[in-house]
């Protein structure tokens, strides 16, 4: 089994005794490296550019910038970073939820069940690390044509045929859409904006930061307390979906 990279880690908490205690619980977890301490919203954005961690453990009340509002810009330029919310504030869950936490800890939180929720991230990142790469044969999943779509971006025009969309996704507060030839095209579009050139019969809003080819879809499986991982045909990206989407998804199929 290939082994991954050090899953970087930051944390964000005004009050320093709580960084002191989620640095220690972090480093008895293997595979994990702290990358980064805030000690309020506006540091830990700062820190998030320039650090890109892949897992943020933050607060929801902290000073000049909420831990809501951070994770809201967390997940417009990388909606795959995994978001660990860790308050006092219970009052809060609906809103975490709504950014798609993967974990809602309230303080005070036991060390175990800070281990319990690193371990379900690297697991799950070498699962996805790990698993076989498709065969051309199956990659190529192919419906009617469904008509093109007129792509305006900074280098001029493109025109991509839809039935090649695979994803459709937030990234760096663009839109990008990846196609089955592997190419990626970026749009100052909003997603909403995007959505709504495209055939709902065949793509599918399943998250605030994707837009998934219905034909594509190679399986689901659980991620976090509240998401699921959507693999596709064709590509190794991945798109997370909602609960309330994955319910609206199993009606589709019924």
């Amino acid at each position: 089994m290939s082994e991954l990279n050090a899953i970087r880690v930051l944390i964000a908490d005004d009050e320093p005794g709580m960084r002191m205690i989620l640095r220690k619980m972090i480093a008895r977890v293997d595979g994990y490296e702290l990358v980064g301490e805030a000690a309020d919203g506006a540091e830990l954005m700062e820190l998030f550019e320039n650090l890109r961690p892949q897992v943020v453990f933050l607060d929801v009340d902290m000073p000049k910038i909420n831990g809501v509002a951070c994770a809201n810009q967390i997940q417009d330029v990388d909606p795959d970073c995994v978001l660990i919310f860790a308050t006092a504030h219970e009052e809060y869950r609906s809103d975490a939820f709504a950014v798609y936490a993967f974990d809602y800890l309230l303080k005070p939180f036991k060390m175990e069940r800070v281990v319990e929720t690193l371990t379900r991230i690297r697991e799950r990142r070498q699962l996805l690390h790990d698993r076989p790469v498709l065969t051309q044969k199956e990659e190529q999943l192919r419906t009617k044509p469904l008509g093109r779509m007129m792509l305006k971006h900074r280098d001029g025009v493109s025109f991509i045929n839809m039935d090649d969309i695979l994803l459709i996704q937030r990234e760096e507060r663009s839109t990008v859409i990846y196609t089955a030839d592997g190419k990626a095209y970026s749009t100052s579009d909003t997603l909403t904006e995007t959505e709504a050139k495209l055939d709902p019969q065949v793509f599918f809003r399943c998250h605030r930061s994707y837009i998934i080819n219905l034909n594509r879809i190679r399986d689901i499986t659980p991620y976090g307390r509240w998401t699921y991982i959507v693999r596709l045909d064709g590509t190794e990206r991945d798109a997370l979906i909602t609960q309330e989407k994955y319910e609206e998804l199993e009606r589709l199929f019924q």
